[in-house]
């Protein structure tokens, strides 16, 4: 594990919540890959139509980290103030997320990932 990814991590939700796409694109790399089981994009325009379309806020929980992949778990709260959970499975390189894919819960993302229990950051 590295605080690097992990800070990456957390400042990309930080930019997302605050409506700061300048931001967010900063912390992505130019070709990003973002989805979720209904489908996937690529690059900074997909990046940015996802995320002014979101109407949630994503708020960061357990990180499990290994060999730049971070796998999340979220709370989703809604602008009625509804809530949910949700994961998130990130790829990190050199300080830049590559990919983000969205999963309807942690044990889909830790699957998806291989990452374990003994992934789990401090």
């Amino acid at each position: 594990m590295t605080t690097s990814e992990m800070a990456t991590v957390l400042a990309w939700h930080d930019a997302l919540n605050a409506g700061d796409f300048d931001t967010l694109l900063e912390l992505s790399s130019d070709d990003i890959e973002i989805g979720d089981r209904h489908g996937a994009g690529q690059g900074h325009a997909a990046l940015r139509d996802w995320a002014e379309r979101l109407d949630i806020k994503i708020e960061p929980g357990r990180m499990y980290i290994h060999d730049g992949v971070v796998v999340v778990e979220q709370r989703l709260v809604s602008v009625t103030g509804e809530s949910g959970t949700g994961a998130a499975a990130f790829r990190v390189v050199h300080d830049h997320v590559t990919s983000v894919f969205r999963h309807d819960d942690l044990a889909a993302a830790m699957a998806a990932t291989e990452l374990t229990d003994e992934d789990l950051t401090g």
